[in-house]
């Protein structure tokens, strides 16, 4: 007979317990080791208790995956900013982090804000496909040395959490190689991508390439509710 497959539930991580086991996962998964990358459980603390995520997916009581970010603002209005998500080596594959983004966005809900945001590295094409094609997020912004060191720029995608996008008409494409992408590699893809968002183009999907790599596509934003088009900004590289 079959094994069922395990029961997820998540939950807010407002206890010391659940804001241990997450520094321990994030050290586990993200960490690498590097002094400078720890989690602090006082963090994820302030962050339930002042408007911010701390959430998880929990299976039989021990904790599997957890994202946390805070509030925030700029001159588009209110969002919230994702700034990480962990998932258990053993569980990755599973969509459990298609649900841990529900959570989120639930928990993101239940403070009246209906936009999410997060950055990830662009050449990464399995990320970028999660958070394209999967969630239906819009990479709106490329920041250069998102972390103020050098090769650490950083895709910015938004997730309406109030609307589904429709299939939008791929106007651009950019190809991603597969691989350990070397320092001109990665010049070619900032170059593209901020002349891409300039035009006022959104990348809207990412999928598999020839030789295995990633081919992103750009097409015009959306139309919102109202009849606006929500732009990316003339500088992507400014933003946030």
């Amino acid at each position: 007979m079959p094994l069922r497959p395990a029961v997820l539930t998540s939950a807010v991580l407002d206890t010391a317990d659940l804001q241990d086991q997450a520094c321990a996962l994030y050290r586990q998964v993200l960490g690498h080791g590097e002094p400078g990358m720890e989690l602090n459980p006082r963090l994820l603390s302030a962050l339930v208790r002042n408007g911010g995520s701390a959430v998880g997916l929990l299976e039989a009581g021990r904790l599997v995956a957890f994202a946390y970010g805070v509030h925030a603002r700029d001159e588009h209005g209110e969002y919230h900013y994702s700034q990480s998500a962990a998932v258990a080596p053993g569980h990755q594959g599973r969509g459990l982090g298609r649900q841990l983004k529900q959570a989120q966005a639930e928990a993101v809900r239940a403070h009246g804000v209906r936009t999410m945001r997060w950055a990830y590295d662009p050449v990464l094409g399995r990320n970028a496909h999660f958070n394209l094609d999967v969630l239906g997020a819009r990479a709106r912004w490329y920041v250069d040395d998102f972390y103020f060191r050098p090769g650490t720029d950083r895709v910015v995608v938004e997730w309406d959490l109030e609307a589904n996008p429709p299939p939008a008409q791929v106007a651009e494409r950019l190809v991603v190689p597969a691989g350990e992408v070397d320092a001109a590699a990665r010049a070619r893809v900032r170059a593209r991508f901020h002349e891409l968002l300039a035009a006022g183009l959104v990348a809207v999907t990412c999928g598999r390439g020839e030789g295995g790599g990633s081919v992103y596509g750009f097409a015009a934003p959306a139309r919102r509710a109202g009849g606006s088009d929500r732009q990316a900004p003339p500088r992507p590289q400014e933003q946030p």
